[in-house]
């Protein structure tokens, strides 16, 4: 008897693949059989991906080898329309009939409320996997996400890299298929030094061990990735030291690697006297080795690499590397020395000749409208405008050095060096390298004060301009990374605890663009645009869509202002008294919008005459007197707790005064009464949107 379920292996052998999108490409070839499983209805248990230089694989244990037959039920034409008045079957009918491969005599019919249909049911009769399977895996692969794809030889395939071989298995035995112009079969490669030759499967449960133990080839990318990474620790512990492992370095490592073998190297420690910033770029990023830290939280003369190939003479390799990286050593040391012999202030005009962009100038222009943005803001926020000032015209006159110039990621960091080099305030120099920050999510914004007033100063410029020419971003098009600069910009304002008014703030950067642009108010804008990048930050915390656009209706122009109101809004939300409240205001709201007459600014305390609503006005009077002291100094989360106290009066108000009353004065006195409490709960946020208990 035939088995029931079997593993699947499918295997595509290529030339290398692009180490950067090995991960991607190895997630997606998965995701897409398994899609392709589902739509076919083939049952499955266990997943595995492989991912590999020269390989891209999945295996699929207890893979339903049928699809299970299904009823089926097709509905023709109505029975009045079937036959005639004879009771002859007409085309309509026979026509049916053939279409399901039967004939009339054998059709039911349908009784529904619209009346009588014919009717066949049958059993559509599973298909065996192995048909189904070629076209499963032939569709994952023409939807991977391969940005530019290649054709080699004389065939028509095309791919992100050539395909060599092509393994297809169900259990033990082959599928047939051709894919990418390759027959499928069962033999698979090893590494390509230590067992180049072919390597037949016998079943597809054998994959990994048999590259493991034939093939010296470890496919799984997770335990690669496992394998460096414990071996550079351990190397690392060995020499008292701790590796500094990158997590995406790692990752391209374990895609340039079949067999991982970590080894230590050392290079001269005279060159410990570049910025390790400089060394540590230049051995991740040049040549792919882990630097190595002392106990004392120093650089060591130490690197690990990673070979691809268990050699018998490892010193040989080792000696290798080391050789390599020496010149890329020496040319960081080179720059470190070339570029010191020029004061960093003296590059401010060079600038001039790199454009930031063609209609808002050069990166000199910008300095200028930064510099004076940052000037202005130092002396609001009762600070010394000269050093915010000072690392402002300074903060991109490293990107002219030889070491930026080869280490991009360095820029600000080297600023730094140079500018303490040059014997630049410590706070000045600190600042040249803060206000890149938070330069990517999770990293922590300028810790000084002068570094947070020129990165807000430096993106509200950015801001301003690129959305005052139209540039503004749209789907997944963000040139100039605006999305992020606005998150950092919110984020410096809200955790640095600073109340500056930030509508006031893009109006002013707008003013000192170009002539012809400054004319354009993007001010508004651009805050909008802000305010919704703060949505993910707030989410990320737990704060939910309706608690944020209570406070987003009354759109504070303070960011610093917009977080407190949130956070007492959050607080607020968990009293008894919320709920009620914000029911009563959604009910208010709704009142105030249908009415067409005018509703006085003032509630007139002679046309209070129930005791329900003389009840309300005097808890409004009282309220409201506990309430402006509490706004004067931003006690937003005490300002609501004065508000809870509203409820009885305005839950006993709705219960007994019919607010529509026939006398118009009284009537336009009640909503007066209505709008008041609405006013003074919008002083804060709008708590009709809060969210339900």
């Amino acid at each position: 008897m035939a088995e029931s379920t079997r593993t699947l292996l499918i295997e595509i052998g290529t030339e290398e693949l692009p180490p950067v999108a090995l991960p991607r490409l190895e997630a997606a070839f998965r995701d897409g059989i398994l899609q392709g499983l589902e739509q076919a209805e083939l049952s499955h248990g266990e997943v595995r991906s492989f991912a590999a230089p020269r390989r891209l694989a999945v295996q699929v244990e207890g893979l339903q080898t049928r699809q299970a037959d299904k009823a089926i039920e097709r509905r023709g034409p109505a029975v009045k329309v079937a036959f005639d008045d004879d009771g002859n079957p007409t085309k309509a009918a026979e026509g049916f009939a053939r279409s399901c491969g039967t004939t009339v005599d054998t059709l039911e019919r349908l009784e529904t409320p619209k009346g009588a249909w014919l009717a066949w049911r049958g059993t559509q009769e599973g298909k065996p996997a192995v048909e189904l399977l070629p076209d499963i895996v032939a569709g994952s692969l023409n939807r991977l996400p391969i940005p530019k794809r290649m054709r080699w030889g004389s065939g028509q395939a095309t791919f992100v890299r050539p395909v060599h071989w092509v393994v297809f298995l169900l259990g033990d035995e082959l599928v047939p298929a051709t894919l990418m112009d390759i027959p499928a079969g069962r033999s698979t490669r090893g590494h390509r030094f230590h067992a180049p030759e072919a390597i037949e499967l016998a079943h597809a449960d054998d994959y990994a061990q048999a590259l493991r133990e034939q093939g010296r080839v470890e496919a799984s990318f997770a335990a690669r990735r496992e394998r460096i990474h414990d071996g550079v620790l351990r190397l690392a512990r060995e020499e008292e030291g701790e590796a500094l492992v990158d997590p995406e370095l790692l990752d391209e490592v374990t895609a340039l690697v079949e067999w991982p073998v970590p080894m230590l190297g050392s290079f001269d420690p005279g060159f410990l006297e570049v910025p390790e910033e400089a060394l540590i770029s230049s051995m991740q990023g040049h040549q792919k080795y882990f630097p190595v830290r002392g106990a004392d939280g120093r650089l060591l003369p130490l690197f690990i690499t990673v070979a691809n190939i268990d050699s018998r003479d490892p010193e040989q390799v080792r000696a290798g590397n080391e050789r390599v990286i020496r010149p890329r050593l020496a040319d960081a040391d080179f720059f470190w020395q070339q570029d010191r012999k020029r004061p960093l202030a003296d590059r401010l005009s060079d600038l001039k000749g790199v454009i930031f962009q063609k209609k808002l100038g050069t990166l000199h222009d910008k300095t200028r409208r930064v510099a004076h943005l940052a000037e202005q803001l130092a002396v609001e926020m009762g600070q010394d405008p000269e050093p915010v000032a000072r690392a402002a015209w300074l903060a991109r006159c490293d990107l002219g050095t030889e070491m930026v110039g080869e280490f991009p990621e360095l820029q600000g960091i080297m600023g730094r060096y140079y500018a303490r080099h040059d014997g630049e305030p410590k706070a000045v120099a600190d600042a040249i390298l803060e206000h890149y920050r938070p330069r990517y999510a999770g990293e922590s914004i300028p810790a000084t004060r002068e570094g947070r007033l020129l990165a807000i100063a430096e993106r509200a410029d950015t801001l301003a301009g690129i959305f005052a020419i139209g540039l503004v971003p749209t789907g997944d098009k963000d040139p100039f990374a605006l999305r992020r600069a606005a998150l950092g910009l919110m984020r410096t304002l809200i955790e640095g605890e600073m109340p500056l008014d930030l509508e006031g703030l893009l109006g002013r950067a707008a003013v000192l663009l170009p002539e012809g642009i400054a004319g354009r108010s993007v001010a508004e804008e651009v805050y909008d645009f802000c305010l919704e990048r703060l949505r993910g930050y707030y989410q990320e915390q737990g704060i939910g869509a309706e608690l944020f656009d209570a406070v987003l209706a009354v759109r504070p122009r303070c960011p610093l202002d917009f977080h407190r109101r949130l956070l007492a809004c959050r607080r607020f939300a968990g009293v008894p008294e919320a709920e009620a409240l914000a029911a009563a205001n959604k009910r208010i709201g709704n009142i105030l919008r249908k009415t067409e007459e005018p509703v006085p600014e003032r509630v007139d305390q002679t046309l209070l005459k129930e005791p329900a609503e003389e009840a309300l006005g005097a808890a409004l009077t009282e309220t409201r007197g506990k309430l402006e002291p509490r706004l004067a100094e931003a006690d937003y989360a005490g300002a609501l707790e004065a508000l809870a106290g509203l409820r009885d009066p305005v839950d006993r108000y709705f219960d007994e005064i019919l607010v529509m009353a026939e006398d118009p004065a009284v009537r336009r006195n009640r909503l007066a009464l209505l709008k008041t409490i609405q006013g003074l709960f919008l002083e804060i946020a709008d708590v009709s949107r809060l969210p339900a208990r």
